[in-house]
């Protein structure tokens, strides 16, 4: 099986790019992408357990690996939430996996959010890792408009091996990640 797109432009393309543009001494020294982390939230699953369901099986089709529901980890009266309930979905991305779903997010999904113009560059955490917001799961293609009962979104989070936010965005800029233009 030939290795996927990107990763084959990471090596041959953005590896000598970054090693340039920042002054490393090794490629060892280059950072790369390690995982994708892909959360969804689903508060009303507190009164219906099945909306955990399908939102395990809708980032199972998005993400192409299997998710596993999220536990509560305290209880919260207010919110009628117990320890031990369901309370969202996630799955952890990694290898060929993690860059065919990143090219699918940048070439396929993210064009098709409505009034699209980039993606803001405020989501880094100082450490070098990068959270970007998806208000609508039915950007991506593999999810069939009729058969979703409730719209809902997720956070999806590149954690790289880069020291600063600086060496994140360009990392990911590289890749083509279509970040908005300062005005």
């Amino acid at each position: 099986m030939a290795n996927p797109r990107l990763k084959d432009k990471y090596l041959a393309e953005i590896v000598p790019q970054l090693k340039e543009k920042f002054q490393y001494k090794t490629v060892m020294q280059v950072p790369k992408i390690t995982k994708i982390s892909i959360n969804k939230g689903i508060g009303a699953a507190v009164a219906d357990k099945k909306l955990i369901d399908t939102g395990v099986e809708e980032l199972t089709q998005i993400s192409g690996q299997k998710a596993v529901p999220t536990i509560a980890k305290n209880s919260i009266s207010n919110f009628k939430l117990r320890e031990g309930m369901p309370i969202g979905a996630r799955v952890t991305l990694r290898g060929d996996k993690m860059y065919e779903f990143l090219d699918r997010l940048m070439t396929v999904a993210l064009p098709r959010v409505r009034d699209f113009r980039g993606i803001k560059d405020k989501g880094f955490d100082g450490r070098g890792n990068y959270t970007l917001g998806v208000k609508e799961q039915i950007i991506f293609p593999e999810i069939s408009i009729e058969k979703v009962n409730k719209i809902s979104g997720m956070d999806i989070t590149f954690v790289t091996t880069a020291n600063t936010d600086e060496e994140s965005f360009e990392l990911l800029k590289a890749f083509g990640m279509p970040f908005a233009r300062k005005n």
